[in-house]
């Protein structure tokens, strides 16, 4: 939580996000049966779960906050099916809307519709609402619980764990502090007692063949967060020579499906409102540079903009306003050094974070480059009086999508959001989409270009493991990691939302309670027991409700098979699983967007000389294109096709264009393009199946 314990230095003058009194203080070591380190939503959750089943604890935070992002500014709660959440973390959500129910003042009309929506869908809970709001749950739990908060204390880095055998027996804050305790629990973003207690984490991108995924390590394919118009990345536009625009670097992306060390980007959930009586200046940051944003104008001044486009509304006439487009608040590839940076480095990186964001809404609003229209749309919004009030308004948690992530004796990965795998030792469900955000800007064919966005949904809630949140247990007995737990980075990107911190948080305490009972490791606590009690207490460990349609494993099908992975795209083509059936893990479509810009095209390669059916593969629905250009080309020479992709195919996703003459010596092409189509275009497989082979 460094983001909390650094100095944000707004427009307005210096600010103190973390003012250390002197060192010195503690007479001795204090002890508790569980220490919490890290007063996240997480660390919240595990700290009432531990005094609910009897325990002492304590929750040490390294800032002046509880509540991480959930009262850090991310009140547009990420989720993919609510249901699925239950537990303590569910209570919290249903503290919230007890709260607006009480104060209609802050009704507006798209708040209004959203509570219809809610209540007659049978939600009992709200997932949007004010960070001020949620922070005074969370501190009314902890004072109704009586847990004691040690705040601004930090680990110290260098002597901060001190261990007996593979035992944590106590850990010691920089200003002397010294917590002992049977049971420890990581509650941080970063991870620094699990890395500092001798346990294995990874940083950055595996690759694909580390856990047999698909969606790991560099990714050329998805096109989300893309740019839609060429923007020319050189200071001086079409000059190599006079360097390259901050933000973007040097040198190729990678080879596609490899690991890397780059981290997916960090920016701020910023809540801004226009009501007039409530509104702030937008501030100038202490340190403003206009050519950082010198990319987002050459992409506002060709016709795009959309950065402040990911505007959720929030009650109180505020919003939660995330990173939307190619060019927006994530400071894309200025993380690295920060999941295992020391305090000084993180404070760096923290406020390099500050100026960039506050810069752009800055720049936004005020630079006279930007077209009138651009500036008045970001003019009407100002940062909130009420909120954040010791940091001038700004958020006092940097958005830390992902830091370290453990290795123990079981890894998330890929395999089971798509349920593939599924953990049987279940301690809370995940449903968010597979997320990754961009970690880096290049160049490519001369314009700028984003890479690691990723996008892949369209499946069920799934079990989270036990083992997951354990370390292995030669490396450390008693301590559990519900935030940096161990998953590999594309299913870690579907985990890391805060209602599933919550619920693991909650997990990760009741089975320090039941080690402590039992007087056993973490790692040998009884599993089914452990299930028992979370059931008791209202968490959901296994989705019973719809389920997605599986998709269709590819060498399970007859003939030549060629999914969207191997096609050569041309265009800003974006993964997606929303709408069943598919060929494996996703397909491809165009957005509705660019059309004639995108292209895919498919080599289909085989052995005997002979007649074929080639198949194209697609999900239909009332949006998608009914005059999909396909053009064939076979021994014979081209053909043209036309594919209504609002029919439903004829054989699951399969969709036959005709039969054609294939040769060994020549591989046939099919090339799906969105040439004036009248809708969405979908690109999934193609298959050849012999109809008289010689």
């Amino acid at each position: 939580m460094w983001g909390r314990t650094t100095i944000i230095l707004a427009a307005i003058g210096s600010l103190t996000a973390n003012a250390r009194p002197a060192a010195g203080q503690g007479a001795g070591p204090e002890r508790y049966d569980v220490v919490v380190y890290g007063g996240t939503s997480a660390g919240v959750a595990a700290a009432v779960q531990a005094a609910r089943m009897g325990k002492t604890v304590v929750i040490v935070e390294p800032g002046r906050h509880l509540g991480g992002l959930t009262t850090g500014g991310l009140g547009a709660t990420d989720i993919g099916n609510k249901a699925a959440i239950g537990g303590i973390s569910r209570e919290f959500y249903r503290a919230v809307a007890a709260h607006y129910a009480k104060a209609d003042s802050w009704r507006q009309q798209t708040h209004d519709e959203y509570n219809d929506r809610r209540k007659a869908s049978g939600d009992d809970a709200m997932w949007t609402f004010e960070p001020h709001v949620a922070e005074a749950i969370l501190n009314g739990w902890i004072a109704d619980a009586k847990i004691p908060v040690k705040f601004n204390e930090r680990l110290d880095l260098k002597n901060g764990v001190r261990k007996r055998g593979n035992a944590i027996e106590s850990i010691r804050m920089e200003r002397g502090l010294t917590l002992e305790g049977p049971v420890f629990i990581d509650a941080t973003y970063e991870g620094d007692l699990m890395a500092k207690a001798g346990v294995s984490y990874h940083v950055g991108r595996e690759a694909n063949a580390r856990y047999g995924e698909t969606l790991n390590g560099v990714e050329l394919g998805h096109k989300g967060h893309q740019f839609l118009k060429d923007v020319d990345p050189y200071k001086v536009a079409g000059d190599p020579s006079s360097g390259l625009l901050p933000g973007v670097h040097e040198g190729g992306p990678g080879v596609h499906g490899e690991g890397d060390h780059r981290v997916q980007a960090y920016n701020f959930r910023i809540c801004l409102t226009d009501a007039p009586d409530n509104k702030l200046p937008l501030p100038k940051p202490p340190v403003y540079d206009p050519l950082r944003y010198e990319l987002l104008l050459r992409y506002i001044l060709a016709g795009q903009w959309d950065a402040l486009k990911l505007n959720t509304p929030m009650p109180n006439r505020k919003t939660d306003i995330n990173n939307h487009g190619a060019v927006s608040s994530d400071n894309i590839g200025m993380n690295y050094d920060y999941p295992e940076a020391d305090y000084t480095r993180r404070a760096e990186i923290f406020q390099d974070h500050v100026n960039y964001h506050q810069g752009m809404l800055w720049f936004l609003a005020n630079d006279p480059r930007v077209p009138e229209k651009v500036r008045a749309d970001v003019n009407r919004w100002g940062i909130t009086k009420d909120e954040f009030k010791d940091t001038a308004g700004w958020p006092f948690q940097l958005y830390v999508r992902e830091a370290r992530r453990m290795i123990s004796d079981y890894v998330m990965s890929q395999h089971n959001c798509q349920g593939r795998e599924v953990a049987e030792d279940a301690v809370g469900l995940a449903a968010y989409t597979m997320d990754s955000h961009n970690v880096q800007r290049y160049v490519k064919d001369g314009h700028a270009w984003n890479e690691g966005d990723v996008q892949v949904g369209g499946f069920s809630p799934y079990p989270i493991a036990y083992r997951s949140i354990v370390p292995t247990e030669a490396q450390c007995s008693n301590l559990l990691v519900p935030v940096c737990l161990s998953a590999s980075h594309i299913a870690y990107g579907s985990i890391r939302m805060e209602p599933v911190f919550m619920v693991l948080g909650q997990s990760a305490a009741t089975a320090a309670a039941m080690a402590i009972d039992g007087k056993t490791s973490v790692q040998k606590v009884d599993t089914t027991a452990l299930q028992s009690r979370l059931l008791k207490d209202g968490q959901v460990l296994k989705w019973t409700g719809p389920k997605r349609a599986p998709s269709v494993d590819a060498s399970k099908l007859p003939g030549v098979v060629v999914d969207d992975d191997k096609a050569v795209l041309t265009g800003q083509w974006r993964y997606s699983s929303s709408i069943t059936p598919f060929v494996g893990d996703h397909y491809l479509t165009d957005g509705g967007d660019g059309q004639g810009d995108m292209s895919a095209r498919f080599t289909i390669r085989v052995d005997k000389p002979g007649r074929y059916e080639i198949r194209l593969s697609y999900s239909p629905n009332a949006n998608r294109a009914t005059n999909v250009p396909v053009a064939v080309r076979d021994a014979d020479g081209p053909h043209a096709v036309r594919v209504n992709q609002r029919q439903k195919p004829a054989d699951g996703p399969f969709h036959p264009l005709g039969a054609f003459r294939l040769t060994p010596d020549v591989p046939a092409e099919v090339v799906v393009s969105n040439a004036g189509a009248d809708g969405y275009v979908v690109v999934d497989a193609v298959q050849a199946v012999a109809k008289g082979v010689r």
